[in-house]
């Protein structure tokens, strides 16, 4: 299958069913049996695409003679994906970009003026590369719609804005922890470059590879015999910063799916100790204990509940919790594109939610337990505010400094927002809370 297809009907199957990118892909990839590099092409291309959708109608509205918006769906989205070729790739050639986009129109399109109207409006667009008017505004340039600008750079620091933008559009890495339980990062590193795979150590996180040019990852030998798994560096700091012991103690992941953070600490505990790793989804329960059972951590347990109600037999069980909440997921849109076009109105009730979450696994903290925090999101009133609201209820909690990597400037606050663009890592807010002895 040719990948540019592969890219259309998975941009298709984004739009109609609302499915997120990289689960759509995944499935596309190994429908079509794509190798390596067309899965890397394809993957480029859905992303791209999303990434840069106002940007790319930007460009339209002055190729056609009528709105983008009136075309039909799916010839709009074969547009987009001639334009974000001719404009945002150096190495496809404008025939290719072009010609593909016809034949695919050709296919897809019931409308027979449809090719016609893609190789009038992609060669016109090749010429006119050089005259063609650039974005101004963020939201053309960055594909982010005005009321998020607003929302973030309200929450975000001076300047920080504009490297978050640029970093939602960039590719987004595929990071692979080690299990060091089974295998050595110098070692993997190895194997991996014998199975065809690109491999860098990641600048600050120990243990922890970036890899490119793994076609479907999970047909390789190293992934199927359980020596890594996938977690963004944010999300796995956020466990580190626990300090969890290497001895018998009991932790509970009370959001886990799909287990990254009970993976991490199983792994942080070389094996010792018991982790409670649960979900309110049953199907997402099945993809932990998968997962687990890869990686050879038998000390985790996979049980579905819902965070936010209470379980008395676990009330005073737990040595720490790990609470990394239901989030309106502003940070990782550089993995998941459409998050940035979806209503930001249906996230403001989260903070009452997250609320009673926190309150909840609070209950469940030994007095000297520790309590960890954390959201993938950089809004503060799902953060900071949060927590803030938690320990005016409760006296019995304290923040602690956190336990950061020599990168970081030393953290005495006890909470950590990474904003994409700063450390090379999703959006994520970390909280560390003690309880009182």
């Amino acid at each position: 299958m040719n990948p540019r297809e592969t890219a259309l009907n998975a941009l298709m199957a984004c739009r109609k069913d609302g499915g997120w990118p990289n689960a759509v892909l995944k499935d596309y990839i190994r429908r079509d049996r794509l190798d390596s590099r067309d899965a890397g092409l394809a993957t480029r291309l859905c992303y791209g695409v999303l990434q840069n959708r106002n940007k790319l109608d930007f460009y339209l509205d002055q190729l056609l003679t009528g709105k983008p918006k009136d075309l039909h769906p799916v010839l709009r989205d074969i547009l987009h994906l001639g334009l974000y070729q001719l404009y945002e790739l150096d190495k496809i050639p404008d025939s290719a970009a072009v010609n593909e986009s016809v034949s695919l129109a050709k296919k897809y399109c019931k409308n027979p003026r449809a090719a016609s109207l893609a190789n009038g409006v992609l060669r016109n667009a090749a010429r006119s590369r050089d005259q063609i008017r650039q974005p101004v505004s963020y939201a053309d340039r960055y594909s982010h719609p005005d009321e998020l600008i607003t929302l973030l750079k309200a929450n975000l620091p001076k300047g920080k804005l504009e490297p978050m933008l640029i970093a939602d559009n960039t590719a987004p890495q595929t990071v692979a922890q080690v299990n060091t339980l089974r295998i050595s990062g110098e070692t993997l590193a190895k194997q991996l470059e014998r199975e065809g795979v690109a491999v860098q150590r990641h600048s600050w996180m120990p243990d922890c590879l970036v890899l490119s040019g793994t076609g479907n990852l999970e047909q390789l030998p190293s992934f199927q015999a359980g020596l890594f798994y996938i977690q963004d560096p944010a999300s796995k700091l956020s466990v580190l910063c626990a300090q969890l012991p290497r001895e018998e103690i009991r932790v509970l992941d009370c959001c886990a799916a799909p287990g990254g953070k009970s993976f991490a600490a199983a792994i942080a505990m070389e094996g010792k100790g018991r982790i409670v790793a649960c979900d309110v989804h049953a199907h997402k329960v099945e993809l932990i204990q998968k997962g687990a059972r890869r990686l050879g951590l038998d000390g985790i347990t996979a049980l579905e509940q819902d965070a936010s109600r209470r379980r008395e037999d676990w009330v005073g069980a737990m040595d720490a919790v790990i609470a990394d909440v239901p989030c309106s997921g502003l940070g990782i849109i550089r993995k998941k594109p459409d998050i940035r076009y979806k209503d930001l109105s249906a996230g403001e009730d989260l903070p009452r939610l997250q609320l009673a979450i926190l309150r909840t696994q609070a209950d469940y903290v030994k007095p000297g337990g520790v309590l960890m925090y954390s959201t993938c999101t950089l809004l503060k009133r799902e953060n900071e505010q949060v927590v803030e609201a938690f320990l005016e209820e409760r006296l019995d909690f304290a923040l602690e400094p956190l336990p950061l990597p020599e990168v970081f400037p030393k953290n005495e606050t006890g909470m950590l927002t990474l904003i994409p663009g700063e450390y090379d890592t999703d959006g994520f807010f970390i909280c560390r809370l003690r309880r009182k002895l």
